[in-house]
């Protein structure tokens, strides 16, 4: 079952996703054929263990996945990976009542989920929220959230105004009170995550929605498995360019971009446990793919300048992951490796 979910992730990414990538880019829809495709493979449940109904994958198998659907659609794998992120708060949560509500339909795709942590992670945080009667209100502001219009619910983080702590929970992904303002984020690639920013004011989260609450070091230290989830989108990309420059003749640069992938894919799980160490191998991707990309472009030549042309959408693809689900320490490793100098300058 869990190699076969492998096969079936790279079946669908050639057969599916990676056919229609330039059209989902051009139109900014990814079409509801694709959900129901994952849905139907079984894969909205990766990230589910076995003794809740998933099944059971180790992290080499998840991370395979994701990196296989990145180099098939990256809005699709964007928009889809972040429910995985969910998926696994909702199957460690204490609120079991919560966990046996959502958790079937998340791992058979009929309820599909999105996350919302940016508001949580600055300090002061950007999204606010304060103990009242029967719950949690929160205030405040969620820059980047994707998937408005297409998942069903957002986990929503908050930093608590009296103790720091960082609260998570459900709502519903619609106009709702205390969501004041829905303002679309208009991107140059992977505009069809159909990514929002909201404006948060007096938005009520009931105690029974509430997934879970964690000290800040606590929280950042969990921040650690979806930053490593989010690392296979670059790696993911080098694996499809290479697979490109393979198709172009340039076997022995496509084989040098695979061995540079296997050494970050390592020092990735490496750094699960250390958070510096995960920071700088997921910088190290993100500038792998946009040499990968780049290399990519010049073997296709003018015709890459052609926006019919993959390469240009993997180009663009490859700097949308230098500051997707970013950190201050991933944005600071980035800029001081790409702009240090080289010995040939």
């Amino acid at each position: 079952m869990t190699s076969n979910l492998v096969e079936r992730a790279h079946e669908i990414a050639d057969t599916v996703l990676f056919p229609a990538a330039l059209a989902v880019d051009r139109t900014g829809h990814v079409p509801d054929s694709h959900w129901e495709t994952l849905a139907d493979a079984g894969l909205y449940g990766i990230a589910a263990p076995a003794d809740v109904g998933g099944p059971g994958l180790d992290l080499a198998q998840i991370t395979a996945i994701l990196e296989t659907m990145a180099g098939g659609c990256l809005a699709t794998a964007f928009t889809w990976v972040q429910h995985h992120g969910m998926l696994a708060a909702l199957t460690a949560t204490g609120n079991h009542c919560l966990r046996d509500e959502f958790v079937p339909g998340a791992i058979a795709g009929s309820i599909r989920g999105g996350v919302a942590y940016a508001g949580a992670v600055p300090v002061p945080p950007r999204m606010r929220a304060q103990r009242v009667s029967g719950g949690w209100r929160l205030a405040g502001h969620a820059p980047f959230v994707s998937g408005w219009g297409i998942i069903d619910v957002i986990q929503i983080s908050a930093g608590d105004v009296e103790t720091g702590d960082i609260v998570a929970g459900l709502v519903s992904a619609e106009v709702q009170p205390g969501i004041t303002t829905v303002t679309a984020q208009r991107l140059f690639v992977a505009d069809a995550s159909q990514t929002v920013a909201l404006e948060v004011d007096g938005l009520f989260i009931p105690d029974d929605r509430i997934v879970s609450r964690a000290s800040r070091a606590d929280f950042m230290a969990n921040q650690n498995f979806g930053s490593r989830l989010n690392a296979t989108l670059p790696i993911g990309l080098v694996g499809r360019c290479a697979r490109l420059l393979d198709e172009a003749g340039e076997n022995a640069a496509a084989t040098a971009l695979r061995g540079q992938a296997d050494t970050v894919r390592e020092r990735l799980d490496a750094g699960l446990s250390d958070a510096s160490t995960l920071l700088r191998a997921r910088a190290d991707g993100c500038e792998l793919a946009t040499r990968a990309a780049a290399a990519l472009v010049a073997a296709r030549g003018g015709p890459s300048l052609l926006c019919s042309d993959p390469a240009q959408l993997l180009a663009r693809s490859a700097l949308f992951t230098l500051v997707a689900a970013s950190r201050p320490e991933l944005k600071r490793s980035l800029i001081d490796h790409l702009s240090r100098s080289q010995a040939r300058i």
